[in-house]
């Protein structure tokens, strides 16, 4: 079986302007050049056209954070997955907890947008994670197996060993705290089994597990050299280049 390639994935959430954005992954570009990390910048949609044309020919591929379900229609405000299609975008982020909790996703919602981004020829990222809440009343394993078995619902084996998991423990995200390393690499072994479980183990080999929730430069070697750790989701030190360049070449 060959190595999972890591993922070096950038959550911007609601920052960095159009012109602000171009700028940012012009100076990336050949500051990841030749990385053995797969770059990925995920940003906000009035980022993307003007991202998209600023990588390319480059290694850095483009995310969206969310997408509708529905191919078009009387939704308001929301973007489908042929337009982020057409766009060039590559990944889309779904399922993120700041979505769940300030949007009121669910797991059904998060299971049919899963759906669409595959139909649409592109990889949605599932998050999943559990609160402090959750945590400290031991259901974390429980909780964590519930997000992933409705978010894959419907899917075949193929197509999972192609979408990308990412683990984000909620009292880690944008909080300072991180979940040391063998917290993190616990969980993601939780979802490799589960996916043993419901698809085998070849698929589960296949399928890469990031983690997320304060990766920062001085983390992620330790964290991307865990067995079931396939690299990261990054917050606030992907908006920053010398914290992401680290991070991206945390093996160098």
């Amino acid at each position: 079986m060959s190595k999972r390639v890591i993922m070096a994935a950038g959550n911007w959430k609601m920052n960095k302007t159009p012109s602000e954005a171009v700028e940012f992954v012009n100076s990336l570009k050949d500051r990841v050049a030749g990385s053995t990390a797969e770059v990925v910048v995920g940003v906000p949609f009035v980022c993307i056209p003007g991202v998209i044309e600023a990588v390319k020919g480059s290694n850095i591929k483009v995310a969206a954070q969310n997408v509708h379900w529905e191919p078009n229609g009387a939704y308001t405000g929301e973007v489908s997955c042929k337009m982020l299609k057409d766009l060039g975008v590559d990944y889309v982020i779904i399922g993120h907890s700041e979505r769940r909790e300030y949007f009121a996703e669910t797991n059904e919602m998060i299971n049919k947008k899963a759906r669409a981004i595959l139909d649409a020829g592109m990889t949605p990222i599932i998050c999943c994670g559990e609160s402090l809440t959750q945590r400290e009343q031991g259901v974390t394993a429980e909780h964590v197996r519930y997000q992933i078995k409705v978010a894959l619902l419907g899917l075949s084996a193929e197509e999972v060993s192609r979408i990308v998991i990412a683990y984000e423990p909620i009292w880690a995200i944008g909080t300072g705290k991180t979940a040391t390393t063998e917290q993190a690499e616990e969980v993601c072994g939780i979802i490799r089994e589960l996916l043993v479980e419901l698809y085998g183990k070849d698929t589960a080999e296949k399928t890469r597990i990031l983690y997320g929730g304060s990766v920062k430069a001085d983390n992620a070697k330790e964290l991307f050299a865990m067995p079931n750790i396939d690299g990261g989701l990054v917050g606030g030190a992907s908006l920053k280049l010398d914290e992401f360049e680290k991070i991206v070449k945390h093996d160098a």
